[in-house]
């Protein structure tokens, strides 16, 4: 039963708890995702890796900014300030509607203003206006004439920025150009042929409307005409005069009798009969009130109208004098008048009394008979309007077509003016604030930003260049990956050391970085397990070349110096790393013999430190370990041993290693750090678990974060693979050799002969 547990390595450094076969992923279904979690210190450690990139990139970048802005051609901007100007449109009496109502069709009219503005129509007016199509400098003058204006057209809308207000009714637009002056000119151009277009669209948007209302005043014209000439024919033929009295104030027939010759002479009538009855009666009366007063009364009856008269004409002559002087010829007149009634009544007082009564009598059958007249004209001329109102029917309906025709007229009239009107040239919908003025400095290129962008380009473009090669290059590099990718406790890492350096000498100084690392690993694998060390253990890796043969020498030697029996089993029965001086006695022997383990035992120059080689190659290693004979040789090892590590092979490709890691118990997982990828890495630790083995851990080898993962960085791991003991004489010892390094960085390790 495996514990999981922490492990102190004096203070130095923590030892991730190994989370044992059984954990949750299941034996031998340790998974594998290519999508690592990016952190800052990932991160970190990703930029420091690949620094020399994201440095490249950065003065690449910073090359092409100044290269950009050393070719590219200046460009000048000139800047228009226009002022949308929308028309008031009065909503209803609701203060708060009207004004939102207002704001939204001013924002509606700006945005159409602006759209407007960044048309093909301007910018064709401008070069239009500007004779654009004729300038070489602007268009090249080898194609015909509507080619070049295109082709201005093109120049004058790749210029045009128009910037559209966020708020207010001011909008601004740019022109941009390789000469100043034509900047400003084609700015202040398009200015004055957007406002003309604007007022030209408003002048011929009632083209259709004026067009229209011309042709119905046209056609209500004629009909206007046509009952007229109805109505003048109708009254002529039934003889009907109307006169202005009968007309109202609008200028129609006010619908009465009076509108006629006949009616207005009736009402004249009426009126000179009624006089003509009063004078009748006011006769007679004073012809019998004379009959029965006698002469005196007479007298006075003939008097009275003169007096009457008389009193009349001196009101008349006092009302006049009021605003007209005695000499003028009316008052003198009325004077003279006056003075004749004056005559009249004294020569008629004198007269006899005869005369008078006759008078009386005469002037009574004149009243009389005159009223005679009157009251038969009267009769006469009723038959006659009662005639005349029954033939001005059909004259009503024929006067009601003419008003009407008439009213449309007017109407369709006065709708021609306002379009005509409304159509003029007005107000322009947009006003110029502020001109194109000749730029002095160039917009573009901007030099300082060229810099500053191509920095951030190239930075942006290393950090993605280094995290892009980090994830494809999905290799373990550090504890970190080693316990996130793997799930694995990493019991400790070798960092790289100069090539100067041999490994082997590297391990005899317990001062060394080597030595120190792998010190700090052998006291990690005292505490990963309950019981301690295993006695029995299984170092291998996912390839060849990570350093598994190393570090069994370097964890076999280090137990060895503290006192313990170790035995060092090459179990590579491939390619050994180690061999002793003779070929007949090894592992390979013992594996098809009943031989004792101690025959084949060798002693090594390192006290405390025996070794079983792998003897001789055999054709068929993983017949030979899947016998039940490799169990039985570790288990005699246990025995004569405190400690038996096994060198074995590689894990992936071969079938040796999950044989060993099943006879062996436990096993520890050699990466070499930045070279052994993820996804090989998950495979060899499944097949591994998939036997039963318990993975105490993993070692990195030749990585940059330094022993114990703390501070030491950069060291150089070289691994000089050239390992051997002793002098060029005979030793009594069996020696431990590996070969050197290969120029590629591959630790090839296979065996060399000993002159032992």
């Amino acid at each position: 039963m495996n514990t999981n547990l922490t492990v102190r390595n004096e203070g130095q450094w923590p030892i991730a708890p190994y989370p044992g076969p059984d954990a949750a992923l299941g034996r031998g279904q340790r998974s594998y995702s290519a999508v690592n979690i990016l952190d800052f210190q990932m991160l970190v450690r990703i930029l420091h890796h690949w620094r020399w990139l994201v440095l490249g990139a950065i003065g690449v970048g910073l090359l092409g900014a100044i290269l950009v802005s050393l070719l590219t051609p200046p460009v000048y901007r000139a800047t228009v300030t226009l002022e949308a100007n929308p028309p008031s449109v009065a909503i209803n009496d609701d203060q708060s509607r009207q004004q939102d109502q207002q704001a939204t069709n001013a924002y509606d009219f700006v945005a159409t203003q602006v759209g407007l503005l960044d048309s093909r129509a301007v910018a064709e007016r401008t070069a239009q206006e500007l004779n654009l199509a004729n300038n070489p400098d602007i268009v090249p003058q080898d194609r015909d004439a509507s080619q070049r204006l295109r082709t201005a057209t093109a120049v004058v809308q790749r210029g045009l920025k128009v910037i559209p207000p966020e708020q207010g009714q001011l909008i601004k637009f740019n022109y941009d150009s390789t000469s100043p002056q034509l900047a400003a000119l084609v700015a202040n151009g398009i200015a004055d042929s957007f406002i003309n277009t604007s007022l030209q669209r408003r002048y011929e948007a009632s083209a259709y409307a004026r067009n229209f209302l011309e042709r119905q005043i046209n056609k209500t014209r004629g009909d206007l005409e046509r009952s007229e000439r109805a109505v003048v024919a109708y009254a002529q033929q039934q003889g009907i005069i109307n006169t202005p009295g009968g007309m109202s104030a609008d200028g129609k027939p006010n619908g009465s009798d009076t509108n006629s010759l006949q009616g207005e002479s009736l009402v004249q009538l009426n009126t000179a009969l009624a006089a003509a009855t009063a004078r009748r009666v006011s006769a007679e009366g004073a012809y019998r009130q004379a009959l029965a007063t006698g002469p005196t009364s007479e007298v006075n009856t003939a008097v009275l109208p003169l007096r009457q008269q008389l009193a009349q004409l001196e009101a008349q002559y006092q009302q006049k004098r009021e605003f007209m002087k005695p000499e003028h010829p009316e008052m003198q007149s009325l004077q003279a008048q006056i003075d004749e009634l004056k005559r009249q009544i004294a020569g008629q007082v004198s007269q006899a009394s005869s005369g008078r009564i006759n008078g009386l009598l005469a002037e009574y059958r004149g009243a009389l008979s005159a009223e005679h007249a009157l009251q038969a004209r009267v009769a006469q001329l009723k038959g006659d309007v009662l005639n005349l109102r029954g033939r001005s029917i059909q004259y009503t309906i024929l006067q009601r077509e003419v008003d009407t025709n008439r009213s449309l007229y007017d109407a369709l009239l006065q709708r021609y003016k306002q379009i005509g009107v409304a159509g003029g040239i007005g107000m322009a919908p947009v006003s110029i604030v502020d001109r194109a003025q000749a730029p002095s400095f160039p917009y573009k290129p901007n030099l300082v930003l060229n810099i500053l962008v191509g920095l951030g380009l190239g930075l942006i473009a290393g950090i993605a260049g280094a995290i892009g090669l980090e994830f494809v290059n999905d290799t373990i590099k550090s504890r970190e990956d080693v316990r996130r990718k793997l799930s694995l406790a990493c019991l400790g890492t070798v960092p790289k050391t100069p090539a100067k350096d041999s490994f082997v000498d590297d391990l005899k100084n317990p001062t060394s970085i080597v030595s120190e690392a792998y010190s700090a690993i052998v006291a990690a694998l005292r505490f990963s397990t309950e019981e301690g060390t295993p006695k029995v253990l299984l170092v291998t890796s996912t390839r060849s070349g990570e350093g598994k043969s190393s570090s069994a020498l370097a964890i076999a030697q280090n137990f060895a110096r503290r006192g313990r029996r170790v035995l060092l089993i090459d179990s590579d029965l491939r390619k050994p790393a180690f061999k002793a001086a003779s070929d007949r006695q090894g592992l390979s022997k013992l594996l098809t013999t009943d031989d004792q383990v101690s025959a084949h035992i060798v002693e090594t120059q390192h006290e405390n430190l025996w070794l079983l080689p792998s003897g001789p190659l055999p054709p068929n290693p993983a017949d030979l370990l899947s016998t039940g004979r490799i169990r039985k040789i570790i288990n005699e090892a246990k025995e004569g041993f405190d400690l038996v590590v096994i060198d074995g092979p590689p894990t992936l490709g071969l079938a040796d290693a999950p044989l060993l890691a099943a006879a062996a118990g436990s096993a520890l997982f050699v990466i070499e750090s930045g070279k052994t990828r993820t996804r090989a890495a998950v495979e060899a630790l499944n097949r591994l678990e998939a036997t039963g083995t318990r993975i105490l851990g993993a070692t990195l080898t030749k990585s940059q974060e330094g022993a114990g993962g703390y501070g030491r960085t950069g060291y150089g791991y070289g691994y000089g693979y050239g390992y051997g003991y002793g002098s060029k004489g005979r030793v009594k010892k069996t020696e431990i050799l590996m070969i050197p390094q290969t120029d590629d960085g591959a630790d090839e390790e296979r065996p060399v002969e000993s002159d032992a």
